[in-house]
């Protein structure tokens, strides 16, 4: 089984975002690839079985500026048969605007006929704690989900 993780960071939270959730799918014996998201390209999720994208929400709700072009051209894969999975940092002096962009590429993924494999996970500032924990999790239900839809 094969996952491409992609981020977009300016702090380094998103990254750490990244590495925590490919460590998870490596231990759960998953090939995983992690790729800053002005490096991506939305047609690469088409080799892989599980598509992950760890975005931050800039400023008031905005999308990464590096992630514009990935994110308009997700917009026309058909990634049907793929799981997909969203875990971004945000902060929540922001309030509504928290993670914003987390749920945003949610529905971009949603709209490629991929499968929802876990709930988007929102992380306040850096992760630590309970926040490897919910990542953990996360990578174990998108691994669930794509072995469900692969037998």
């Amino acid at each position: 089984m094969k996952a491409l993780v992609v981020f977009a960071t300016i702090t380094g939270n998103n990254e750490d975002v990244a590495d925590l959730v490919s460590e998870s799918l490596e231990k759960r014996g998953v090939d995983v690839e992690t790729n800053e998201i002005s490096l991506a390209d939305p047609a690469d999720f088409e080799d892989v079985d599980i598509c992950v994208v760890c975005p931050y929400t800039y400023d008031e709700g905005a999308l990464p500026d590096e992630g514009m072009d990935f994110y308009d051209d997700l917009k026309e894969e058909d990634l049907n048969g793929k799981v997909y999975g969203v875990a971004g940092s945000g902060d929540t002096f922001y309030g509504d605007d928290f993670c914003k962009a987390v749920d945003e590429f949610g529905e971009v993924l949603a709209s490629t006929g991929a499968t929802k494999g876990s709930e988007n996970v929102h992380i306040n500032l850096a992760p630590e704690g309970d926040d490897v924990e919910k990542l953990d999790h996360f990578a174990e239900e998108l691994v669930n989900k794509a072995k469900e839809i692969n037998d």
